[in-house]
Formats: C-alpha cells, sequence, structure tokens
C-alpha cells in the first residue's frame, strides 16, 4: 500500500511538471504585444470630411527612433483610415542623431511605413538638428532643395529652411508670392516666429524679416516646430501661427502660463496636427498620441 501511493504521488508530480512546462512553453510561443503599441483610444474625428476638401496632416521634431515617435504614428494612422489625408508637412528635426541610410529606415521610413505605403507622401524641412543633405532624400520630396513650393487644390505651401534665411531665399519667396493667385498660402518651417514656450520662445529676428513678406503677401497660416509642445498662437496681424514640435519630443510643461500669445496651449503629451481645407474655410485637429482631441476648431480665410 505505502508502495502504491508512492507511485501514485510520483505520477502526480510528473504530470504537474510536464502541464507547467506545456504552459510556460505555450506563454512564451505565443503572440506578444507590439512593443510600440498605442493605449487603445476611440477615433474621434472633428474635421466634416466634406467632398473636394484639402486633407493633409502636419509634424514637428519627429525623428527620434524612439517608442513616442512610433505612437504618433500609429496613432496618425488610426485617423488616416478615418480622415484619408493625402500628405503630411514636417516642420523640421526630422533626424536627431545619426543620419546614415539605417537612420533613415529607424526614423522614418519604417516608422511611418502603412502610410507611406497608402501613397501619403511627406514634404519636409529642415531644422537646427537637420543636415542639408536631407533634401536629397526621396521620400522627404524637397526635390534637392532648402526651399521649395508646392500646390494642392486651392491650396500653395512653402516649405522654408528657417536655419539660414538669406538674401536669395528671401528674394524667392516674394517673387513666388507675388505671383500666387492660390485662394490659401501656408508656410512652414522650424523656428516660430511665435512661441509662449520656455526653451526657446519667439524667434524675433525672423519674425522681423519673415512677417512683412506675409503680410503684404497675404499669406494665411504659418506652421512651426522647435519647442516640443503644441500652442495655436492668437492670430498676429491677421494671420494664423501653429507650434506643432512634438511629434517625437516633449518638454512636459515648458509652455509659460499666462501668456498673451495664447489662444490654446499643450504640453503633456506628443501629438500630430490634421488640417482640412474646404473653400474659404480650413478646419484643424491637434491629436495627442493617445488619441485625445487637444484643439480643435475652424479659421476663416482672410480678407486680402
Amino acid at each position: 500500500m505505502p508502495r502504491l501511493i508512492l507511485s501514485l504521488f510520483l505520477f502526480a508530480a510528473l504530470l504537474l511538471d510536464v502541464s507547467t512546462a506545456v504552459v510556460a512553453q505555450s506563454v512564451a510561443n505565443g503572440p506578444k504585444p507590439a512593443a510600440h503599441a498605442s493605449p487603445a483610444a476611440p477615433v474621434k474625428l472633428a474635421l466634416p470630411l466634406k467632398d473636394g476638401s484639402v486633407r493633409f496632416a502636419a509634424m514637428g521634431d519627429s525623428g527620434t527612433g524612439g517608442k513616442g515617435q512610433q505612437q504618433v504614428a500609429d496613432m496618425m494612422v488610426r485617423y488616416w483610415q478615418t480622415f484619408p489625408f493625402e500628405f503630411v508637412v514636417m516642420m523640421g528635426d526630422n533626424m536627431y542623431g545619426g543620419e546614415s541610410p539605417k537612420d533613415f529606415e529607424e526614423k522614418f521610413s519604417d516608422v511611418y511605413r502603412p502610410l507611406l505605403d497608402g501613397k501619403v507622401k511627406f514634404y519636409a524641412s529642415l531644422g537646427n538638428h537637420d543636415l542639408a543633405l536631407q533634401a536629397n532624400y526621396e521620400l522627404f520630396n524637397m526635390n534637392g532643395k532648402e526651399y521649395y513650393r508646392f500646390k494642392k487644390g486651392n491650396v500653395a505651401f512653402y516649405a522654408l529652411n528657417s536655419n539660414y534665411m538669406d538674401k536669395k531665399q528671401l528674394t524667392w519667396l516674394q517673387e513666388q508670392l507675388a505671383a500666387d493667385t492660390s485662394e490659401w498660402k501656408v508656410c512652414f518651417f522650424h523656428h516660430a516666429p511665435y512661441s509662449s514656450a520656455k526653451s526657446h520662445g519667439s524667434d524675433d529676428d525672423l519674425r522681423k524679416v519673415l512677417e512683412p513678406i506675409f503680410v503684404q503677401y497675404g499669406v494665411n497660416v504659418v506652421l512651426t516646430g522647435h519647442d516640443h509642445v503644441y500652442e495655436r498662437v492668437k492670430p498676429q496681424q491677421g494671420i494664423y501661427y501653429f507650434v506643432s514640435g512634438a511629434a517625437g519630443k516633449l518638454r512636459k510643461g515648458d509652455i509659460r502660463r499666462p501668456s498673451p500669445l495664447t489662444d490654446k496651449a499643450y504640453d503633456q503629451d506628443l501629438h500630430f496636427m490634421l488640417f482640412e481645407v474646404a473653400g474659404d474655410q480650413m478646419y484643424f485637429q491637434a491629436v495627442s498620441r493617445t488619441g485625445e482631441t487637444v484643439d480643435a476648431g475652424v479659421m476663416a480665410r482672410q480678407k486680402k
């Protein structure tokens, strides 16, 4: 009898060991959550999706290759599936650190692969962390130029190099704007003429050079980065200014409060922006990496 009990005990122990091993192997070999998966959040679109509208996204200071950048990209894909924007404008600092072919994969093409595969085009401008050679990178659509213009529907876009605003670039900008009959004119570049962030703030010298040109030739909207926050600036001389420099880096708590410049500011998480232009109205929505709507609204086209 004791021998029978001992045999049963050893058999049970063996079964337990085998069962434990199977469970452990099953867990090890089972599906793993994506390393960069964003927290689930419903897509809450604040844009009207009007027929024939110009739809695009905007982001600045993205190129870290880190988890946060990937989470922003994942959320961009989710919104793109509901709001199929055609292109993305980039407000500089597209690459932090190295700029080898591998860096361009890890900090850009791998990160935004679903959008690139969906034929979404990216139009870059240069930030202070970017080498001028980025102008030759095919997926940035700069065509070898540090500043350039393109048009979508009734909207003309001007990518500027705010690192070096020389006379040649200013002359080009004035000539292009003077001949431009587009209903909307949007300029995007890195350094912010207006910003309430503590780290950099308003670039007064750049503003003195550019703002008179913007006013004279009817620029409607200016998109910038550099400060790693979101800010919608109160209209300045009739022009709408945005700071959107937190698609990969964040300076939490960096906004000065209160600030006479700010209509809306957000410095608690990474974000990107969505825009829709329909006739005389431009709708906008800023979205955090978790899907929260940071800011949203509509702007009327200014009278020239």
